[in-house]
């Protein structure tokens, strides 16, 4: 039981509204003493305590004492309400209902020192809405006079319309709270931040997401409100609904209907909210002690509500003091006495306790209407009687441990259990001349005043909000896609060398590479286009859009009867660099055009994911690393093709890939060690090595027997750079120059400034020396020829010498047949094509399908020769995506990775762009034979245009050796 005697402490100084008389002073310190037990954990029984005088003259200066007390109360912050002295009603039942209903005011409960927001009465209030609601149908409901216009019609619906014409509000009130439409915010401003979360979460940009969730919140708020004769949608979500479909005060014997709500079955809910608002209004209608009570267990269910501690708002730790109700004249006028005995009926069917705190005054001859007390009425006297304070509390004490007991279904009804009456002796209610303290619960705020307030959640809103923000913009400078919660964290932000900005990584969820290409110039400026150069007529955005409509088809229609490949290249251009756009644009030419053919004649499908590895590939041990934990959630990607320049990073990106079972078949990678360090390494292009090997056959004719003969090798310096594939064209062209007899001059390292070459102090040197090479093997890249040509064609000592240059398969982007690219004049150029385009054409449907699928070509009737085609890029990658998916397709059957990986070594394809495409003989850690090449020879016209042959080629998948016969210079 409570412990009454944990005093608090004295109120620190005298306040208007304190009682003037010992017993209101004593009333006050035990109100206190409770006061401070409901501060704690142990939640103390409520009394309802009725005092009355012994004597009926004193009968008004009860009733002062109670409005003193009341007032000594407000004084200290509790928050009260003070019944009136008559209410309106034809019965004291009915007048102790429209008391319950007039509490129903939150505003009747404060104070100006009460603490935190007013009080809340939503199940009240559902009561008295259909109190009204019977009302307003009258006589005629539910038992209308037979041949009325009433006795037709259903009379459950007739309830309903009503309700839902009062919007199952009591009649009468504001159609808005505070005259804004809250009533349903509760689940209507949740809902609206759910579609703007989902929103976010599918990174929609911050202004969709939250122009999702305005719209959505106007809809459900007109819906709610704005149309007529409706009960509001989210009904069956109320807190008030809830109760009133789980209280067992109002469970019926008899359940057909159902009689539970659930979040996810509205209609269920709906329908059982009906039913059971039909059973209330029914019995309503009969009259008798029901309606009180279920007014008097709607207020206390509310209250309780609002004390409820551990709730979204921690309102009850918020609340301190207990609520209290001042009847200052209970009697029959105000139905104050009915009251009373409903609340301890109630409270005696119910087992939780509520916080209500009742102090009543009666008159002295209505004290035998609330029957026996806990108090006898007399007693014998004692020699020494307690003083008032002691008689009090032992008062109390007695009351707690009967009650229990008083409640018992074995005793007398006419028990009121937890009514504890309180005699007033006269000498109790004359006033004291003097009261040197008085007591007072703590007035400390409680911590979840201070912790959990609105100045902390706007403080913690403040703090979200800079955090969202700081996350967002941090999310945006990583991320290529990313909302304001969330990133597609397949692709990555990262800075080109000139500058500017590139997308890394694997494209998914809509990410687009040509989003992040800069501005192509204008036609009149001669900057390197971002679009492959100005003989292609597709772009990057072209090949993108139609690879995901192929994409999107085959996921739509063949779920799973497809494979997917990644295509791995160079999407990104930095002109400010000098980089270009040509080898990703035409590769992705040729992946696309595989995938269009592959799916028009295939019975497993082919989708195509594609991967940056940036500007020259040089940030393509990241996009490995994206492919490779995009491959891990991606069962269906079974390879990967690309990967068309030799770096200095090439050994890791080949090593991230074979850890995560991946195999890559390379168009143009040429490097040698590849094949040998990597057993999922497969390329099309023919190694540097074996390259240099062939240009040996040139350089044999070029050596004259029997005398000193220079040769020089001048490469770009890659010392600061990621680029290999020069070093080993270097290393590989000097072991061969050496081997056919010439005396190799010191290596040259060339460096660039801005992107473009410092050659002139190099020539100066090669030509001023008096030892003039007569063969330069040119280890270095295609955007590099021309000032190469213009020294040599301007520099004393080598400009009217003949001269030859060798050099390896990166020259077979330059562009002589246009006039673009010239070579200078005695300067012979002999250089390898990785493609023999023109032998193979007439064995391939390439050409065909080109002019069907590729953007622009339909009527320009494509030819091996064509601009757009004749640098082999486009055919090697479609080469290498045919080849990939033919081992990945075997028996017409998806396969995983690891078939195959196992099954491209039992890839041989005829009538492919460059040949036969033939990895059967390929050996594992080594070297395979048939690979395609062309050795070409460029000489300067008389006009000043450059003429271009091809000495000797193979096909691809033809092993017959080259000779220096076929190979004849002339």
């Amino acid at each position: 039981m409570v412990n009454a005697e944990r005093t608090p402490p004295d109120c620190p100084g005298a306040h208007d509204g304190m009682p003037a008389s010992g017993a209101g002073l004593h009333i006050q310190d035990q109100l206190e003493i409770l006061i401070q037990d409901f501060r704690t954990s142990t939640e103390p029984p409520m009394p309802v305590f009725v005092v009355h005088a012994q004597e009926s003259t004193d009968d008004d200066a009860v009733t002062g004492l109670v409005r003193q007390l009341h007032a000594g109360q407000e004084a200290h912050g509790t928050r009260c309400a003070v019944a009136q002295d008559t209410y309106d009603g034809a019965t004291e039942v009915r007048r102790a209902a429209a008391m319950v209903r007039a509490l129903s005011d939150p505003k009747r409960w404060g104070g100006p020192k009460a603490v935190y927001r007013r009080y809340a009465f939503p199940r009240l209030r559902l009561v008295h809405a259909i109190d009204d609601a019977v009302a307003a149908l009258g006589d005629t409901w539910p038992a209308p006079a037979p041949g009325s216009a009433e006795a037709g019609q259903d009379q459950r619906q007739r309830l309903l319309n009503q309700l839902a014409q009062q919007r199952w509000r009591p009649r009468n009130t504001a159609r808005w709270r505070s005259g804004l439409p809250l009533f349903d915010m509760a689940h209507i401003l949740p809902a609206s931040l759910v579609t703007v979360l989902a929103a976010l979460l599918a990174r929609s940009e911050w202004y969709v997401a939250v122009g999702a969730g305005l719209v959505f919140l106007l809809l459900l708020t007109v819906l709610n409100y704005a149309l007529p004769g409706r009960a509001p949608i989210f009904l069956w979500l109320r807190r008030e609904s809830r109760w009133f479909m789980t209280t067992t005060f109002l469970r019926a014997a008899d359940q057909e209907d159902p009689t539970e709500v659930s979040l996810l079955r509205p209609v269920r809910s709906w329908k059982a909210i009906a039913a059971r608002a039909y059973d209330v209004a029914e019995a309503l209608t009969a009259g008798g002690d029901f309606h009180l009570q279920l007014c008097v267990l709607a207020l206390r269910e509310d209250l309780r509500d609002n004390h409820r501690r551990w709730s979204w708002d921690l309102r009850g730790f918020k609340r301190p003091r207990p609520p209290m109700l001042f009847l200052p004249h209970a009697d029959t006028g105000n139905g104050g006495i009915e009251l009373i005995r409903a609340i301890s009926d109630v409270r005696s069917r119910r087992s939780e306790l509520d916080p209500l705190l009742v102090v009543a005054a009666v008159r002295a001859q209505d004290v035998p209407r609330l029957e026996r007390s806990v108090i006898p009425a007399t007693s014998e006297p004692e020699a020494t009687p307690p003083r008032f304070s002691e008689r009090l509390r032992t008062w109390y004490r007695e009351w707690g441990r009967n009650l229990r007991a008083e409640q018992s279904p074995s005793r007398e009804r006419s028990v009121l259990p937890w009514v504890m009456k309180i005699p007033l002796p006269h000498d109790q209610l004359v006033p004291v001349e003097e009261r040197s303290r008085h007591l007072r619960a703590s007035t400390r705020p409680t911590l979840a005043r201070l912790v959990w307030a609105l100045h902390t959640l706007v403080l913690v809103i403040a703090l979200l909000t800079a955090g969202t923000v700081m996350r967002a913009d941090a999310l945006h400078d990583r991320y290529c896609s990313a909302s304001v919660l969330t990133a597609n964290r397949d692709t990555r932000r990262e800075r080109t060398p000139g500058g500017g900005t590139e997308c890394i990584g694997i494209a998914t969820d809509g990410v687009r590479f040509a989003d992040w290409l800069p501005a192509p110039p204008e036609p009149a400026d001669e900057v390197t286009a971002l679009t492959a150069d100005d003989a292609s007529p597709w772009t990057v955005e072209d090949l993108e859009d139609r690879i995901a409509g192929q994409n999107a088809d085959v996921l739509a229609h063949h779920p799973g009867k497809y494979v997917t490949v990644v295509y791995a290249g160079p999407l990104s251009a930095d002109p400010a660099d000098g980089s270009s756009l040509v080898k990703g644009a035409e590769e992705l030419a040729g992946v696309y055009l595989a995938q269009a053919v592959i799916n028009k004649n295939s019975s497993v499908k082919l989708r195509v994911l594609l991967a940056n590895g940036g500007v020259d590939l040089g940030r393509q041990k990241e996009m490995a690393e994206a492919v490779a934990a995009y491959a891990a959630e991606d069962p269906t990607v079974v390879g990967v093709v690309g990967t068309g320049r030799d770096l200095k990073s090439s050994r890791a990106t080949t090593r991230t890939l074979l850890e995560a079972g991946l195999p890559v078949v390379s168009g143009t990678n040429s490097a040698t060690y590849l094949p040998r360090e990597f057993a999922n390494w497969f390329s099309l292009a023919a190694t540097d090595q074996w390259q240099t090997e062939q240009l040996g056959l040139i350089a044999a004719q070029l050596r004259t027997p029997k005398r000193r003969q220079y040769a020089l090798v001048l490469a770009r310096d890659t010392a600061k750079t990621n680029d290999l594939y020069t070093d080993e064209q270097a290393r590989y062209g000097q072991h061969m120059l050496r081997r056919h007899g010439f005396t190799v001059l010191d290596q040259r390292r060339y460096t660039l400034s801005g992107g473009t070459p410092e050659l002139r102090s190099h020539a100066q040197e090669i030509c001023r020396r008096g030892r003039v090479p007569s063969v330069i093997y040119f280890a270095g890249r295609v955007e590099d020829i021309d000032p190469l040509m213009s020294q040599m064609s301007t520099e004393p000592g080598c400009a009217g010498t003949p001269l030859a240059i060798l050099t390896g398969d990166d020259l077979s982007k330059a562009d002589f047949t246009t006039g673009k690219q010239s070579v200078a004049p005695e300067v012979t150029l002999y250089h390898a094509a990785l493609a023999e385009l023109e032998k193979a054409a007439a064995r391939t449907t390439f050409y065909l399908d080109a002019a069907t699928y590729l953007p622009g070509l339909r009527d320009r009737s494509p030819q091996y020769d064509s601009p757009a085609l004749d640098s082999g890029q486009t055919a090697l990658a479609h080469d290498a995506t045919r080849a990939l998916h033919w081992a990945a397709t075997r028996d017409d059957r998806p396969q995983s990775r690891a078939s195959t990986w196992v099954n491209l070594r039992n890839v041989k394809i005829e009538g492919m762009a460059t040949g036969t495409i033939d990895f059967t003989r390929a050996p594992l850690y080594g070297d395979r034979a048939g690979h395609s090449i062309v050795l070409k020879e460029v000489r300067r016209a008389g006009d000043g245009t450059s003429t271009s042959r091809v000495l000797c080629s193979r096909v691809a998948g033809d092993t017959e050796r080259l000779t220096r016969k076929e190979c004849a210079i002339g």
